[in-house]
């Protein structure tokens, strides 16, 4: 049976802007990661047409920087900067 990472599940703490999205940390990565898309989808976010795209309300252009639309690849950089 394959370790797990455990830099990845190592707990972060997180920025005050991305903790209004996923909450009080300090969580994993992996969870972080999971939050961000369940209020991606609750809030209905994800582009129709391209669904690699990601159109920031408030809280999600506090985390990206002011960008209002970002792609899920540039998306995991953004929020990256808020973990530490």
């Amino acid at each position: 049976m394959a370790k797990a990472n455990s830099a990845f599940m190592k707990p972060m703490n997180i920025s005050s802007e991305l903790a209004v999205i996923v909450g009080k940390g300090p969580m994993p990565r992996s969870e972080v990661v999971k939050g961000l898309w369940a209020y991606i989808k609750k809030n209905g976010l994800q582009d129709a047409k391209n669904k690699r795209n990601i159109n920031a309300d408030e809280n999600l252009k506090a985390v990206f920087g002011g960008k209002s639309v970002v792609n899920m690849f540039e998306m995991t950089k953004l929020v990256s900067k808020h973990l530490s």
